[in-house]
């Protein structure tokens, strides 16, 4: 009887253990990296994908030469491909449209230029929300604007075009297109000072610079970027900056407060954006990274090849500025009926 009773016992225990090896068995089981994601939500980030910089210009511009002096940097110090996808079009409107409606789970970011801070004023019916739909990470950098003629004009300084103007003479300028910022700060100049001069608009720093090289148009407006190399080859003469400090890569250029305009500034900037709805601890975790970035020596030197003096801090620093460039040039747009090529 007794030894019934134990076997009757030792059963139990087994079928117990039967009953209870596949829970314990799927508790032995390694988890995928998407159960560990969801259970410990974006802190994890980034392991599942590769992280995407979209350069919201076609390739060769500055927008795609930033993204791709930041991508290699970036995959090294978070251990995951960070790869360039270009999508430009509409000013850049286009890219950033795309990355807007990204799901905001920190592998798609956008990397915009100083039209981001123009187009939700030129652009009518754009399908996004600067302000709303996209959350500033990093102001990357800024750059002057050069206002420069071909080395056989009669401008010699920025006063001889201010001069030539008051007394009634034809001025004309060029600019990369209406809308783009080089037109914007010279009208906003125009407009300040009293004074009258014509816009020619290219498609482009490429045509922009063949024409103003050549005499073709007397003054250029243009980022140091596609300005300098011209300058530096003495087929053309800088006159004046827009920034509100020398730039470096010019300094013995003057800067327009210096040449009579007090407190007038208009920098080109890039930045990065990301989905407004991104984790607030993948928006700090990528800021930190970008300001890391920024600090490497060598994507310092080929961003100061570029022309383009490094920035940085916080997301906020970047909304604020943002924020402060889209109000700028919105009245400019505005006052002065300006619309887009």
């Amino acid at each position: 009887m007794r030894e019934l009773n134990l076997r009757a016992c030792w059963m139990g225990v087994l079928l117990g253990a039967v009953a209870l090896w596949p829970w314990a068995a799927a508790q032995a089981q390694p988890q995928t990296s998407s159960q560990t994601q969801a259970q410990s939500g974006s802190g994890a980030w980034p392991t599942r994908q590769p992280i995407k910089l979209v350069a919201v210009f076609p390739p060769g511009g500055s927008v795609d030469q930033v993204a791709r002096i930041l991508a290699p940097v970036l995959s090294q110090q978070l251990g995951q491909n960070v790869l360039v996808e270009n999508k430009g079009g509409a000013s850049g409107s286009i890219g950033t449209a795309q990355v807007a409606a990204s799901a905001p789970d920190g592998y798609t970011f956008a990397v915009v230029f100083d039209t981001h801070g123009v187009n939700p004023t030129l652009i009518p019916n754009m399908p996004f929300d600067t302000r709303k739909d996209l959350v500033p990470l990093v102001l990357l950098g800024t750059s002057p604007m050069v206002l420069a003629t071909h080395v056989g004009s009669e401008y010699k300084t920025f006063a001889d075009v201010v001069a030539a103007a008051k007394a009634k003479k034809a001025v004309s300028y060029g600019s990369i297109g209406s809308g783009s910022l080089g037109h914007l700060a010279m009208t906003l100049l125009a407009k300040n000072a009293g004074l009258d001069w014509v816009h020619i608009p290219y498609k482009g720093g490429g045509p922009l610079m063949t024409d103003a090289v050549a005499g073709h148009v007397p003054l250029s407006i243009g980022s140091v970027f596609v300005t300098k190399p011209h300058i530096d080859n003495k087929r053309m003469r800088p006159l004046m900056v827009t920034t509100s400090k020398r730039s470096p890569d010019l300094p013995d250029v003057p800067t327009v407060a210096e040449s009579g305009f007090a407190g007038f500034e208009a920098p080109a900037w890039w930045a990065v954006l990301a989905p407004t709805k991104t984790p607030s601890d993948i928006v700090k975790r990528m800021n930190e990274e970008l300001n890391k970035a920024l600090k490497n020596p060598d994507v310092a030197k080929k961003l100061d090849a570029q022309g383009i003096d490094v920035m940085g801090g916080t997301p906020e620093v970047a909304r604020v500025f943002i924020d402060r460039q889209i109000d700028i040039w919105a009245k400019v747009v505005k006052d002065n009926q300006i619309t887009a090529d």
